[in-house]
C-alpha cells in the first residue's frame, strides 16, 4: 500500500480534530474522479462529525449524479451567496483533484477569499504553493485513490462503507478509462479490490456511468468519428474537432464528449490524439498518448497546458481552426518521438 508523507498526514489530522465545518473544492468541468474524490472524503468526514459542503464550478456530468452524496454538493454558479457563507463559516478547506488555483476559473476569488487553512489533495505533477498542507502523490492515477490512502493514514479506514467505497471506485474507473491507463502498478488493485469488498455493486457503477448518455450524445460521436476525425499518417497522431456550432445542433451537455480524445486509439499505430473543443472565449484542449511520448510536455511548451505524460489539456484564446493549425504546424517538431 501506499506510504504518505506522515509529517503532512499528522498535521492534517491536527487540523481535522479542531474543525466543526468542512469544505471541499474541485476543479471546473468536474469528470468522475473529481466527483468521486470529493464525495469519498465527504462522506468520510460526515462520519466523523464533520459539517461538510463540496463546491464545484460550474454544473457537473448527469451521469454522475447518482453518487451517494450527491447532495453535498453545491455549483458555484447561480448560488455566489450561498458559496460565500459556506467560505465564510468553514474552518477547514480542501482542494481535490487540482493543484492551481486558476481551475477553480471564476470561483476562485470566494474560494480562497476565506481566512480556513487550505489542504491540498492531488495527482497532478507540479503543485503550486498555495496550501497549509499539499499532499501531492503524482504516481498515482486518480485522486481517488489518493483519497483512499488519505483515509487510511489517517486512521480514518474504518469508517470507509458501501457508499464510500462507490463514490472512491467510480472515481478510480473513470480516471484509469476503465484501468486501460495510469494503472500500471499493483497498488491500485489492492485499492480496488478492498472497495469491492465492500460490497459495491461493480458492474452497475459501470453501467451507470457509460451506458447513461442521451441518443444526441450518440449521434454526437458517430458524426465526430464519421466527419469530423482526421488520421495523420505519418505522425501516428489523430484529432477531432468540434465547433460550437456542432455542439449545439447534437444538444451538447456538460459530460457528453467524456471520451471522445481516445476514441482514435482503436486506430492501429496511432500514438497520438487530441481533442479540440470551441467553447465561447476559448478553445478546449485535450490530449492522450501511448507509451513514452509526453502530451504534458507537449501542452506545456505550445499551449500553456499541462497534466500527466499521457493525459494532458489545455485552454487556447485563438479560433478554433487557427488552434488546430498550431497544432498541425508543431507536429513536425516531434517527428522522431512519434515514431
Amino acid at each position: 500500500m501506499k506510504s504518505l508523507n506522515k509529517s503532512e498526514l499528522s498535521r492534517l489530522k491536527g487540523l481535522l480534530e479542531k474543525s466543526k465545518n468542512v469544505l471541499i473544492t474541485t476543479h471546473h468541468n468536474s469528470d468522475g474522479d473529481a466527483i468521486g474524490s470529493t464525495l469519498g472524503l465527504a462522506l468520510v468526514l460526515q462520519k466523523a462529525g464533520k459539517k461538510v459542503n463540496i463546491i464545484t464550478p460550474n454544473e457537473y456530468p448527469h451521469f454522475l449524479k447518482w453518487m451517494p452524496g450527491s447532495e453535498l454538493i453545491t455549483v458555484y454558479k447561480g448560488k455566489e451567496g450561498a458559496v460565500q457563507k459556506m467560505v465564510d463559516t468553514a474552518d477547514l478547506l480542501f482542494c481535490v483533484d487540482y493543484n492551481e488555483k486558476s481551475r477553480l476559473k471564476y470561483a476562485a476569488e470566494i474560494v480562497f477569499g476565506g481566512k480556513a487553512p487550505v489542504v491540498l489533495i492531488d495527482h497532478h505533477p507540479d503543485p503550486a504553493d498555495f496550501a497549509d498542507i499539499t499532499i501531492s502523490e503524482t504516481d498515482l492515477g486518480s485522486a481517488s485513490e489518493l483519497i483512499y490512502h488519505v483515509v487510511v493514514g489517517l486512521g480514518m479506514e474504518a469508517l470507509i462503507d458501501k457508499d464510500i467505497a462507490a463514490a472512491l471506485y467510480a472515481g478510480i474507473m473513470t480516471d484509469t478509462g476503465c484501468f486501460s491507463f495510469s494503472c500500471s502498478y499493483p497498488g491500485v488493485f489492492e485499492v480496488v479490490a478492498k472497495l469491492i469488498n465492500h460490497g459495491i455493486p461493480k458492474d452497475e457503477i459501470h453501467s451507470r456511468i457509460y451506458d447513461n448518455y442521451s441518443d444526441a450524445r450518440m449521434r454526437l460521436m458517430g458524426f465526430c468519428l464519421n466527419e469530423k476525425m482526421i488520421v495523420i499518417p505519418e505522425f501516428h497522431t489523430a484529432y477531432i474537432s468540434l465547433s460550437q456550432e456542432e455542439l449545439n445542433r447534437f444538444a451538447h451537455v456538460p459530460g457528453d464528449t467524456e471520451g471522445f480524445v481516445n476514441l482514435p486509439f482503436s486506430i492501429k499505430g496511432i500514438i497520438l490524439t487530441a481533442f479540440f473543443m470551441e467553447r465561447n472565449d476559448h478553445v478546449k484542449i485535450s490530449f492522450r498518448s501511448r507509451g513514452k511520448f509526453s502530451v504534458t510536455e507537449l501542452a506545456k511548451t505550445n499551449f500553456r497546458g499541462g497534466g500527466h505524460m499521457n493525459a494532458a489539456g489545455a485552454e487556447w484564446d485563438l479560433p478554433l481552426d487557427k488552434t488546430i493549425q498550431r497544432f498541425l504546424d508543431i507536429l513536425p517538431n516531434y517527428a522522431e518521438k512519434l515514431k
